[in-house]
């Protein structure tokens, strides 16, 4: 079943249908004014904080066949008319280099519109799925783990953490996700984050959310993983490679997916950088990397799949890396 929402008008001005798979549905939320840290489960010792048991309950509670049976939260659809949006605030540019360790990948086609990613490299290793509860579903998205002080730190979609004025629970993050397995491990959630733009109105231009995740079996994510380089104000019109889960038709949540290309300013509605690239509900929150080396298989993560305009489903569109979202990752990796 696929259920959509009326077309709401965020104080920012878009009109945004939000369009998600199992009858999901989103809304604006309340306003703040700053980096808002909230619980990634209902119970925790202190507003941010999430209990161990919390945390425990949420890696029991995806199993294999949960994980496999989960919703695709879809990627936002966004309406034409009315729009008086904000522009992403500027600052330095700011580099944050990998940590991963490198491997051998094989060359493959740039552009691509849409495609299983076969080469392999770091990036299978960062990348991977975000499970979550939402208005009693369960339902995924995409994330990536990223070169962090906390080494524990998840860089996602505003909408893959919080959507409808809720904060999502039993969050974890499965890097490496193949066939309901979890290779490196289920990492619950000890916090979620987003912009204060995407918590205060839902602003399609700060659609970036991240988490920090508690350490597993004695370890940190980046420390198993390795962490994907970062970039902030670095422009547009990019060299970029996407990638995600897509898990709505005509996928299914199972295979790894990129798209690659050269990216272009939003002419439309948003200040986000827009790529061709074909994927589906479940790829939210997916990276975009600046230099990415094919190589290695590490890059520089610089957005997150985030929205596609109703009229042009081949387009995919992910929120500039500016000031805020430096802010935001800033109070990730310090948590």
């Amino acid at each position: 079943m696929k259920g959509s929402l009326p077309r709401l008008r965020t104080s920012g001005g878009i009109r945004v249908r939000r369009t998600v798979l199992g009858a999901l549905a989103g809304a604006a939320a309340l306003l703040g004014t700053s980096v808002v840290v909230a619980p990634a489960s209902t119970a925790g010792p202190e507003p941010g904080a999430v209990a161990l048991s919390a945390q425990e309950r949420a890696r029991d509670f995806w199993t294999p066949q949960r994980m496999r049976q989960a919703t695709p939260l879809d990627v936002l659809s966004v309406d034409r008319s009315d729009v008086t949006a904000s522009a992403p605030r500027q600052g330095e540019k700011t580099v944050v280099s990998p940590s991963a360790p490198a491997s051998a990948v094989g060359p493959l086609a740039f552009p691509q519109g849409g495609g299983p990613w076969s080469g392999g490299g770091a990036v299978v290793r960062t990348a991977g799925r975000v499970f979550f509860s939402y208005q009693g579903r369960t339902a995924s998205c995409s994330g990536n783990a990223v070169t962090s002080a906390n080494k524990s730190t998840v860089i996602t979609a505003g909408h893959c953490v919080k959507l409808e004025g809720s904060w999502h629970t039993n969050w974890v993050f499965v890097p490496g996700y193949h066939d309901g397995q979890a290779p490196y491990g289920t990492w619950a959630a000890s916090k979620t984050l987003s912009t204060p733009q995407w918590t205060a109105s839902e602003d399609i231009n700060y659609d970036i959310g991240a988490a920090v995740v508690a350490p597993l079996d004695g370890k940190r994510l980046t420390d198993v993983v390795g962490g994907q380089g970062l970039a902030f104000n670095t422009g547009y019109n990019k060299a970029m490679y996407a990638f995600g889960f897509p898990a709505a038709a005509p996928y299914d949540g199972e295979k790894f997916v990129y798209c690659s290309g050269t990216t272009y300013r939003d002419f439309l509605l948003s200040s986000d950088h827009g790529l061709t690239c074909d994927m589906t509900g479940g790829a939210s929150g997916g990276p975009w990397f600046t230099q990415f080396d094919e190589a290695t298989g590490t890059g520089l993560q610089s957005s997150v799949n985030s929205f596609k305009y109703n009229f042009l489903p081949t387009a995919m569109y992910g929120p500039y890396f500016g000031a805020d979202a430096q802010n935001l990752y800033r109070t990730a990796q310090s948590s």
